[in-house]
């Protein structure tokens, strides 16, 4: 199989790797010449695909192409050339123009009938206030009261969303399928930095199976509205017994597929495969014993390691994968013998969940000791958490 990834950041990144797990030929395609991904293709194309250009020149031979960017034009360009060429396209436009607008997501939701935190001002502070487009936790912040609160509160309602601050562990789930058949995956549960960035993610997850039923329920109801065809992530906060949808994507997410194939050996990007270019659901076991995993970036600079968002991934060029990265299963990372800053997306497994934090605390002992990093940083949110948390 030879695919066609479209964007070299840290979408791409998920889906390179994966792909390269399923055995796969991966093509990167990226206007920028220094994309993260470019250390885990196969070959790379620079190419600005929205500018409506010859796209068979930089994707030529490939049997699948999977967007990893959320520039509304180059989609566009990419939906017409796949249909026009019979490519199959893992990508649902109308599911991701819903997904892409939190003013659209919260009507579904509404419709739906599925609990979301209340909008204000009909709830109380604090509140907190997102922009209606994009995802990760760009332009997230909390405020606390109404004097703190900005223009938001009475100019461009097209543009943003405010809604009450729900404190509680936030939690992910993919799910996968065309109309009449959806598929739930696995549960993950995820942590996030000061700056509402997702700095981690660990799995098996903590939820009880009641509410783990509960959010595959979820899911698939929202998934069912959506008319989806293709995968989606859900998000979802859990305050007071009760989950509450903060948001949906109705893409290939980052940093949760990876951790789910670690845990189950569920490789996202194979069932994409599997769906459009074989036209079947899955021929990968769903079901099956969850390994423990921790999955969480660092940042390494002189005497200091720092647990960060996943957004320090995106800084440091080019990613490589190394494997037993000083006693981490493997590592998405920029490090080179002899750098004095560098980062790392560790990838830590174990027969548990215990037994994966158990070894995650001595890959850090391990990297501490031998750079003598004397101070150590793994700050949270104050008030854990809220939507826009794990691209």
């Amino acid at each position: 199989m030879r695919v066609g990834v479209i964007g070299g950041k840290l979408q791409g990144v998920e889906a390179a790797y994966l792909a390269r797990k399923a055995g796969w030929h991966v093509i990167v395609v990226d206007r920028r010449a220094d994309v993260p991904a470019l250390g885990l293709c196969d070959r790379f194309v620079q190419w600005d695909v929205s500018a409506a250009n010859d796209l068979g020149r930089a994707l030529d031979g490939v049997d699948l192409v999977i967007p990893a960017l959320e520039n509304d034009a180059a989609l566009a360009c990419l939906n017409r050339w796949t249909r026009d060429n019979k490519i199959p396209f893992a990508f649902d436009p109308a599911a991701y123009g819903i997904s892409s607008s939190k003013i659209k997501s919260n009507r579904l939701f509404a419709r739906a009938g599925v609990a979301t935190p209340l909008a204000w001002p009909g709830c109380g502070f604090p509140v907190v206030a997102k922009p209606s487009a994009g995802s990760g936790s760009d332009g997230v912040r909390v405020f606390h009261d109404p004097q703190s609160l900005p223009v938001h509160r009475t100019k461009s309602t097209e543009r943003w969303v405010v809604q009450e601050f729900v404190p509680g562990p936030t939690y992910s789930l993919e799910v996968i399928g065309r109309p009449g058949k959806y598929v739930s995956l696995q549960v993950t549960d995820l942590a996030m930095d000061p700056g509402y960035d997702c700095k981690r993610v660990v799995a098996p997850t903590d939820l009880t199976q009641t509410l783990v039923r509960d959010f595959e329920k979820i899911s698939v109801t929202l998934a069912d509205e959506l008319n989806l065809n293709g995968l989606m992530d859900v998000e979802v906060v859990l305050h007071k017994d009760t989950l509450k949808v903060l948001e949906i994507d109705a893409r290939l997410p980052s940093q949760t597929p990876t951790a789910v194939y670690w845990s189950r050996n569920i490789n996202m990007v194979e069932l994409l495969g599997d769906m459009f270019v074989k036209g079947t659901l899955s021929n990968q076991p769903i079901d099956q014993p969850c390994r423990g995993v921790v999955y969480e970036h660092i940042n390494v600079s002189p005497g200091r390691l720092k647990v960060a968002g996943e957004h320090i991934m995106s800084e440091r060029g080019i990613l490589r994968v190394q494997k037993e990265f000083f006693g981490a299963d493997e590592a998405i990372t920029n490090y080179t013998p002899g750098l004095q800053e560098w980062i790392a997306t560790l990838i830590i497994c174990g027969k548990n969940r215990k037994d994966a934090w158990e070894k995650r605390n001595r890959v850090v002992a391990n990297i501490r000791e031998r750079f003598a990093l004397e101070v150590y940083r793994d700050a949270t949110a104050t008030e854990q958490s809220q939507g826009d948390l794990c691209d």
